[in-house]
């Protein structure tokens, strides 16, 4: 028996080896990053509102929509339903992430623009700057072939 016992230890000791030296080992599992300042993206259209938070570089922390709460059909553009989204994104990324001061960016014309912005500040952080991003139409480039006189 004392044998058989010796050779399944024998046995058993290159798998253990082989599974150390594999390249693919458990990775741990990252922590939350802190995150104190970052910016806010708020896109505004008359279908829907989507705020984004993120950090300097434009990595995605935390994001809600209109959509994402509950809200369908037409009452998706509402302000209220911006506010409620906004509310969330934000609570996330306060509590996950220790942000407390941010940079606004909106985009869109939508019924949203002006509420989400007053949420974010109502959750305690301060707005440091506000921007509209929202692209502008100037007539397009010169279409292809001969100018007509």
């Amino acid at each position: 028996m004392a044998e058989e016992e010796i050779k399944k230890t024998e046995a058993a000791a290159p798998a253990e080896s082989v599974a150390e030296a594999s390249p693919k080992a458990k990775k741990a599992k990252k922590g939350k990053r802190i995150v104190t300042s970052g910016q806010v993206h708020i896109q505004a259209t008359f279908n829907n509102t989507i705020i984004s938070f993120s950090d300097k570089k434009g990595e995605v922390l935390s994001s809600s929509s209109a959509g994402a709460n509950g809200f369908r059909g037409s009452k998706k553009g509402t302000a209220y339903a911006a506010q409620i989204a906004a509310e969330k994104a934000g609570e996330i990324a306060k509590k996950d992430h220790g942000m407390n001061s941010v940079d606004v960016y909106v985009k869109g014309i939508g019924l949203g623009r002006d509420s989400a912005i007053r949420a974010v500040s109502t959750l305690g952080m301060k707005i440091d700057s506000i921007t509209d991003i929202t692209p502008i139409a100037h007539g397009g480039v010169r279409p292809k072939g001969e100018r007509k006189p």
